[in-house]
């Protein structure tokens, strides 16, 4: 079995890379937002932790997450954000370790994680690649995609981490400007089969 640990800021094509990785190499993909998102659904552990910590107005009618209400939150208060991520990595970091653990018979799992060093997830990826792209290509990419303005675009971006932090740490580097072609190149380099 061989991990591959996929990073880099929101907008900047994760999972169009993942999506290719899927497609022409058989990999497994295990989507590190999505297991959050599924880990906080009403009555499980890591929604009851966000609500201990960020009060009973963060959940709607049904006792649901409001996703973008959080998000406002964490976006303007650092204190918040990393007692956010903190939660986030028990309960999230445990989740992909035993889904990983569930997988022996895969020879190839990418694991799709913005926050892939700060969750320390890197120290059990083979390799890691990290996606880049150019700042207005992200920001256009996450306003179409979760339907959000420039500026709350911008105010995300402005909280992740920079192209340089991980150019610094990645094993392999992956500029995306959208051509499939270049992309599909730039994966077959890493030298997968």
């Amino acid at each position: 079995m061989r991990i591959i640990g996929v990073t880099g800021s929101s907008g900047a094509g994760k999972t169009t890379i993942c999506a290719i990785l899927e497609e022409k190499y058989s990999a497994h993909i295990i989507d590190a937002d999505k297991v959050a998102k599924r880990l906080t659904k009403k009555g499980t552990m890591y929604l009851n932790s966000i609500v201990e910590y960020f009060g009973i107005d963060i959940l709607d009618n049904s006792g649901e997450l409001k996703r973008k209400q959080l998000a406002s939150i964490i976006y303007d208060d650092d204190e918040k954000r990393n007692a956010l991520n903190n939660l986030t990595f028990t309960y999230v970091v445990k989740e992909i370790k035993e889904n990983i653990n569930n997988l022996k018979d895969k020879e190839l799992i990418v694991i799709d994680a913005p926050l892939l060093y700060e969750s320390n997830l890197d120290k059990i990826c083979d390799i890691v690649v990290g996606v880049l792209a150019k700042e207005e290509d992200k920001i256009n990419r996450i306003c179409k995609r979760d339907n959000i303005s420039e500026e709350m675009a911008k105010k995300r971006l402005a909280i992740q981490s920079n192209d340089d932090y991980i150019k610094d740490r990645a094993d392999y580097i992956i500029i995306n400007n959208g051509d499939l072609v270049e992309l599909e190149e730039d994966i077959r380099k890493i030298g997968l089969k």
